[in-house]
């Protein structure tokens, strides 16, 4: 709809952005980009990358939707919401598979790239054209463009070049300053040659113009209201941070989806802090040569997924029975096996606490927010050499390429790890000198004059003797476990967002944070009496857990794995199968505990939950307030 005035503009408080492709056109950097230049302009932003599980699925096919979603308005952004407001599509079969999966409802203004119509092959025309009749019956908002005739004047592959020209298009939809979008690209093409670097310009410049005239609408997003300095990081480069500030010298890992950009982050800027990154030749290597570093002295960091961490968990278990310290990040995606690799889930909770042989208990920490990946691995470092236990920090694939603007961190020295200690080791202190109270014990360092001791992994005295009786075996079970009691009694009880008290408590961990909240401040607007509580330790448990949920009628959690529906063929109440962290809690503080979990492969939306919340409340608690 080409137009020669200027374009009218609306003014909202937040709007869902996707930009959907074949895999390969650059979809993704083009959407990071735009979610990087509305932060910088003071917006608040979530991404969500839509990829899908094969390397290389068919082109133009509904199942090989590759992309992004961005949420921005002008508050803090916590989640990737419900459905989208605009949408850039490069064919209309990726986008034929984002609407038959929910993504978008009625209503929804989608561009869409028109080439296709008159396709040479006529069979792609006629499907084309078919499609789109239906889209436009169904009420979705169609607009057709030329954008990659458009792209053509600049360059003669235009499938390369697209993912900038749109990234234009969406500046001048959103009123981004054309100046830092350039700025924002010049940095991304930094290393490429001048001439890729003036090209990626001139389509940015090309799309900015090319919305302007086509398109006789644009959008105002102000900006958020804050008066501090803001950083813009994915969860896997805010896990990089982390371990830079928190002084790990040392991370080992081996690559594995969706945790290696964590890698591939820290291999750019580690060196700077002094650090090295190791890429060992597996996970078992991995996490080996981590633990070596870290019983030299120096407490180490491995990152990975799901599978990674089943491979791990030999080692994990030497280093609680050597007390070693040892921090372990892994980033949570879709399974059993290989399963979903690229898609988010939340299975991993019982796997952490209990996947290493006999009883071996640990602590376990789980991220909410991108902001938490930075700060929660300085957290996990300080606790694994406080208690000399291996330490694991769950993210999950929502968190960790997603990015968010957050309070730019500022130093501090106590986040670091002291310096080793080289002073005469006092002969009369065992190298397991357990706090009978505690289980704490004091470390000496290989090469710490009088402090030598043989390592072992097998039961052991408090020299570090092995030992098959039965009162060493039992004591060293009884210290280990006696150090999570000594860190929960160091933690505050979590705090309830919403009533204090009241008919249903929804609780949740991790990257489902956002959203619950959300969905409890919509249904709370609505007269309904719901609360929400967020769980971050997860091994030990946060205490008084059982009088807060004594406050409520019903307590339920909302995860992101497997559970059995109530009324399923065959369940009943003994077999059912419930979320892992309602497993968790049902046997902590013997409360019946439901749950209502998904696992959809994407992060939950608080649409999604907001209508549990309401068929529960209906349901279950039919004289409660507000229904």
């Amino acid at each position: 709809m080409y137009t020669s005035a200027e374009p009218a503009i609306t003014r909202i408080d937040e709007h869902i952005v996707e930009i959907v492709s074949d895999s390969g056109e650059g979809a993704q950097r083009a959407g990071q980009t735009f979610g990087a230049i509305s932060a910088k302009m003071g917006n608040g932003v979530w991404t969500v990358e839509i990829i899908p599980a094969e390397i290389k699925p068919p082109a133009r096919s509904p199942q090989g939707a590759s992309g992004i979603r961005i949420r921005l308005g002008s508050r803090y952004i916590t989640n990737m919401g419900d459905q989208a407001n605009l949408v850039v599509a490069f064919n209309e079969q990726v986008l034929r598979g984002r609407i038959d999966s929910g993504a978008y409802e009625p209503g929804t203004l989608i561009l869409l790239e028109s080439k296709w119509r008159t396709d040479p092959s006529a069979e792609i025309a006629e499907q084309y054209k078919a499609t789109v009749a239906d889209f436009r019956e169904k009420g979705f908002l169609v607009h057709e463009l030329a954008m990659e005739e458009a792209c053509k004047q600049l360059t003669e592959n235009p499938r390369v070049g697209k993912n900038m020209f749109v990234l234009g298009m969406l500046c001048q939809l959103y009123q981004r300053d054309i100046e830092v979008a350039l700025t924002e690209i010049n940095a991304a093409f930094k290393k490429k040659s001048e001439q890729v670097r003036l090209l990626n310009e001139n389509l940015l410049r090309a799309g900015y113009e090319f919305a302007k005239q086509q398109l006789n609408f644009c959008y105002e997003v102000p900006p958020w209201p804050h008066d501090v300095s803001m950083i813009v990081t994915n969860g896997n480069q805010a896990v990089g941070l982390g371990v830079m500030a928190s002084g790990i010298e040392m991370v080992s890992m081996y690559p594995i989806t969706p945790a290696t950009s964590a890698s591939h982050f820290l291999a750019d800027v580690f060196h700077h802090a002094g650090g090295v990154v190791h890429q060992a030749e597996d996970e078992i290597a991995a996490i080996s040569f981590a633990l070596g570093t870290s019983f030299a002295g120096k407490t180490a960091c491995t990152i990975t997924s799901g599978p990674g961490l089943a491979l791990k968990m030999e080692s994990i278990g030497l280093a609680v029975m050597a007390e070693i310290p040892l921090v372990i990040v892994s980033v949570q995606r879709g399974g059993p096996a290989t399963g979903l690799p690229t898609k988010v889930e939340q299975g991993d909770l019982l796997s952490a606490l209990f996947g290493a042989p006999g009883d071996a208990p640990k602590v376990v920490l789980a991220a909410a927010t991108i902001e938490e990946c930075f700060h929660f691995v300085i957290v996990a470092r300080n606790l694994a050499e406080t208690f000399r236990t291996p330490v694991i920090l769950l993210t999950d694939a929502n968190l960790a390429t997603g990015v968010q603007s957050y309070p730019r961190p500022v130093a501090q020295n106590d986040w670091l790890s002291p310096p080793i200690d080289t002073s005469l080791w006092d002969p009369n202190v065992t190298p397991y000198d357990w706090n009978e109270e505690t289980g704490l014990s004091s470390r000496p360092i290989p090469g710490q004059r009088g402090g030598e001791y043989v390592l072992t992994g097998l039961a052991h005295t408090p020299q570090s003797k092995v030992a098959y009786d039965p009162m060493s075996n039992q004591r060293g079970c009884e210290m280990r476990s006696r150090k999570l009691a000594a860190l929960q009694g160091s933690l505050k009880p979590p705090s309830v967002h919403g009533p204090q008290e009241g008919e249903l408590l929804l609780v949740g961990w991790g990257s489902t944070q956002g959203a619950i909240e959300e969905a409890v401040d919509r249904a709370g607007a609505e007269g309904i009496s719901v609360s929400s509580l967020h769980l971050r330790f997860l091994s030990p448990l946060e205490p008084g857990l059982a009088e807060i949920f004594g406050k409520f009628r019903k307590v339920m959690t909302i995860e992101i794995n497997y559970s059995d529906a109530p009324d399923a063929p065959l369940i009943t109440p003994e077999k059912r199968r419930i979320g892992q962290l309602a497993w968790l809690l049902r046997a902590h503080t013997l409360i019946e505990i439901d749950c209502w979990t998904r696992v959809h492969g994407q992060p939950l939306q608080p649409g999604a939950i907001y209508e549990e919340i309401k068929r529960v409340m209906s349901d279950f608690l039919p004289d409660a307030k507000g229904i």
